[in-house]
């Protein structure tokens, strides 16, 4: 095999992601090509083996893809659901929807924000707030400016939490204790086509969510390229070591 195509999202998340992914790949003497996929196209793309691997899927939430004879592998980092506040509006223990005024979240948040309303029904009386994930930190940041106090729910790891900007709420958690994990997976028969050592060191490969939104913040702040991000990483200067 010439190459491996890696698949993922095109987010800044994920792009950074698949590019510190590949400099494991590269230095295992393997070329890297990559494949932007929507959500809908990440399992065709594997089950017609346009993808090698796909970088990343979150479990339980893409357990269709185990279905499809597909290997997943790895623990790359646990993503997060919680409630959050601005750090400025000094919100914690004993919260309520009367402290905010609006809930802003995403659009891959937003089930289970709504799910939440069915044990927090006060919290649908808050002007509902959906936005691009792109678009979170720089809306946030009007709010503050402008001395706004909006209920927060977004995804960990993203850019904003790699700033001091956020407050966890507590008893905020959407996911109701449920683990989430961003895993490879790799194309059905990949197994037997490249040298194991690699996919072994895959398989231990460790990112975090700190180290995801600090490359998050490099890429969609800071204007860095998903490859420029994950040298960054790699060399220690993104995150203090």
């Amino acid at each position: 095999m010439s190459y491996l195509t890696i698949g993922h999202l095109y987010t800044a998340l994920h792009a950074a992601c698949a590019s510190g992914v590949a400099r494991v790949i590269e230095a295992n003497g393997e070329e890297v090509a990559y494949a932007d996929l929507s959500r809908d196209e990440r399992l065709p793309s594997l089950d017609d083996g346009e993808v090698d691997i796909l970088v990343s899927a979150w479990f339980p939430q893409d357990e269709v893809i185990r279905s499809h004879g597909h290997e997943v592998i790895g623990s790359l980092y646990h993503p997060e659901l919680q409630f959050s506040a601005l750090r400025t509006t000094g919100k914690g223990a004993g919260w309520s929807a009367g402290d905010f005024t609006s809930l802003l979240t995403t659009a891959n948040a937003l089930p289970f924000v709504e799910k939440m309303f069915d044990q927090r029904p006060d919290l649908k009386e808050l002007p509902l707030d959906v936005v691009a994930t792109e678009e979170v930190f720089s809306r946030l940041k009007q709010a503050e400016d402008a001395g706004n106090c909006p209920l927060i729910a977004v995804w960990q790891p993203h850019a904003i939490f790699h700033s001091d900007m956020l407050e966890t709420l507590p008893d905020g958690d959407l996911l109701a204790g449920e683990v989430q994990t961003a895993r490879l997976v790799l194309r059905k028969g990949l197994r037997d086509e490249v040298d194991e050592d690699l996919l072994d060191e895959l398989s231990i490969m460790m990112l975090s969510n700190k180290v995801m939104s600090a490359l998050d913040y490099a890429v969609s702040i800071d204007g860095m390229s998903p490859g420029e991000a994950a040298e960054s990483w790699q060399r220690g200067r993104l995150i203090p070591r």
